[in-house]
């Protein structure tokens, strides 16, 4: 295999991506993109290849949630773009920083009809926080280092960088393509000698030419320092505090934003004493067990506390547009969007900095303010805590003709590890789980966020096995989100990760078809069939394991996690019996 010891492209993003941190990227190969990837590979970084874009992107976002540093992802142009909008786009709404580097024709070709050339920035410009389409060589690392920088920046997001293909590979290269191929090196013709020195020109534009500087960006949030309002802010809410009788604290996924030692942000929670729910990437900051954090009846509390801290959370259809929290509350929110710490319910205090930063210093001032005076309250949401949990093992059924969900995640969450990680990738089945499965650890729960995207599984388990691929991976799917991703595990295969795959398979995209069959009398486009996930596991270089008697859950549980453990990823297909666990909970 020749390789090249010329400088490229490749090479100067590679430096400035190492230089941030950097360790990995995620890619589908394209010919426009190769040198990235021969840069990376070159300074050590490990290059993961997918089998489909959207997985790239979904991988560099679990990175980026589990390490606070942006995640990169690298695709071809035009269908490599336009695979990718989708993970781009749930990273947006996740907030996640994410930077991805689009192929693109070469700069003299652009619109005039060659491979794959479409207008990509029209595409992206709503899914991303920054673009920037680059035109000359002394620009790209310029351009790079502002990517990395913005994707981090005040709330968080993707990026987007095209790049044109001879921008990337060598000078030498682009001169052949160029000079040598177009013709004018043997021709004579006055029209070739203009072409031969039009080109020249070009590409000392290219390669020569003084950097232009990328233009600046109009982010009035690119910096959010915790200044005087923001003082105020954490004063009036510990005064708040100080006074209350049954306070609540809602953490979420912003909250972790660029945390990468979560250590500091859990102590300060549970200083504080409140009871507090968590969501999103928050889910597991505080273990498995503690004895202020609680999952059930969220509403029930909300409605009835007389003071509501709000991190990092927009008040969305989770929060009921904000209706959900007593209209005689007291409510604080501490947000990094100006934007989102007043849409749809106008706070009593606001804080437009990092919740993480809010939260920390506001249980330096005030510790834990209850000092035995929220003894009562507490004693009532714990007892909802422990009647929700109980009704729940009770409606679980350990027999029956096929597996029931309930009994399979309570079983599973006696038998996770306790360095496990979550990802989830489903309707109904992973909702179940969620009432059921506590996270172990801090930045080990992976949801596709606020988008609920279907298709994230496959991905976000190869940036996480990518991350940690000794700890113990679980990648819950239901039978439809499966087909999105299924194919990863091939990418696992070759790359030694080892997750383990448990399939719920109802036959049924069950979250759709338990609600439309009841309003509108009509199963159609909701219907699957029991497939064999087991043998596609087992195709793609796995372990398929097929689960139908309850009364080997524990059994296969067991197995599952010994093949694991020798290096090999498993498929895990569970024939569920449809229950009426979630029955009433629209999906719209």
């Amino acid at each position: 295999m020749s390789e090249t010891t010329e400088r490229h492209g490749g090479d100067l993003v590679a430096e400035v991506l190492e230089r941030a941190g950097i360790r990995h990227v995620f890619t589908l190969c394209g010919g426009h993109i190769s040198p990235i990837l021969v840069g990376a590979k070159r300074l050590g970084m490990k290059v993961v290849d997918v089998r489909d874009e959207a997985a790239a992107v979904f991988a560099a976002d679990a990175v980026a949630r589990m390490t606070g540093i942006p995640g990169v992802a690298a695709v071809t142009a035009g269908p490599g773009v336009t695979n990718a909008l989708t993970a781009i786009k749930n990273a947006q709404l996740a907030q996640s920083p994410v930077i991805v580097f689009g192929g693109a024709t070469a700069t003299l070709l652009k619109g005039r009809g060659a491979l794959q050339d479409i207008d990509q920035i029209s595409l992206v410009r709503s899914a991303v926080k920054w673009f920037a389409s680059i035109k000359t060589l002394p620009a790209l690392a310029p351009a790079v280092e502002k990517a990395v920088r913005i994707s981090q920046s005040g709330v968080p997001g993707p990026v987007f960088l095209e790049v044109p293909v001879d921008l990337l590979y060598p000078e030498s290269i682009v001169r052949k393509w160029y000079i040598e191929e177009s013709g004018v090196k043997k021709s004579k013709s006055l029209g070739s000698r203009a072409l031969g020195l039009y080109l020249e020109g070009h590409l000392y534009r290219q390669f020569r030419m003084p950097r232009v500087p990328v233009p600046d960006v109009d982010l009035p949030e690119l910096a959010v320092p915790f200044g005087d309002d923001a003082e105020r802010a954490l004063a009036e809410t510990a005064e708040l505090l100080r006074r209350a009788e049954r306070p609540a604290l809602v953490v979420g996924n912003q909250t972790m934003a660029g945390v990468r030692d979560p250590a500091p942000l859990a102590r300060a929670i549970g200083d504080l004493g409140i009871p507090v729910w968590l969501g999103g990437s928050a889910r597991g900051l505080l273990g498995r067990h503690h004895p202020t954090q609680f999952r059930h009846a969220r509403g029930n509390a909300l409605k009835e506390a007389d003071v509501v801290v709000v991190a990092g959370f927009p008040f969305d259809f989770r929060l009921k547009y904000g209706l959900g929290i007593g209209s005689k509350a007291k409510l604080v929110s501490a947000n990094l969007s100006r934007r989102e710490l007043r849409k749809n319910r106008r706070p009593d205090v606001t804080a437009h900095v990092h919740a993480a930063e809010f939260l920390q210093r506001l249980s330096r001032r005030v510790g834990s303010p209850g000092a035995g005076r929220w003894d009562a309250w507490l004693d009532v949401v714990r007892k909802r805590e422990a009647a929700r949990d109980a009704e729940i093992a009770a409606q679980a059924k350990p027999d029956g003709e096929l597996v029931d969900p309930l009994h399979l995640f309570l079983r599973l969450e006696e038998k996770m590890a306790d360095d496990a990680i979550l990802v989830v990738d489903g309707g109904d089945f992973v909702a179940t789980a969620a009432y059921t499965l506590r996270p172990r650890a801090p930045l080990s729960w992976l949801d596709p966020g606020v988008f609920g995207t279907l298709g994230v599984g496959g991905g976000f388990a190869v940036g996480a096995g990518t991350l940690h691929p000794k700890r113990e991976l679980w990648l819950l799917y239901g039978d439809g989100s499966s087909a999105y991703s299924l194919a990863e595990i091939d990418t696992c295969v070759r790359h030694g990760l080892a997750p383990i795959a448990v399939i719920g398979t109802d036959a049924s995209w069950a979250q759709i078809a338990r609600d439309q069959v009841d309003l509108l009398g009509d199963d159609v486009g909701t219907t699957l069939v029991r497939t064999d996930y087991h043998v596609v596991g087992d195709g793609y270089g796995g372990k398929g394991l097929l689960l139908k008697d309850p009364s080997k859950v524990d059994e296969t549980l067991d197995e599952a996690i010994a093949i694991a453990r020798s290096g090999k990823p498993v498929v895990i297909n569970v024939h569920i019996a449809r229950t009426d666990f979630r029955k009433g909970s629209i999906s719209i």
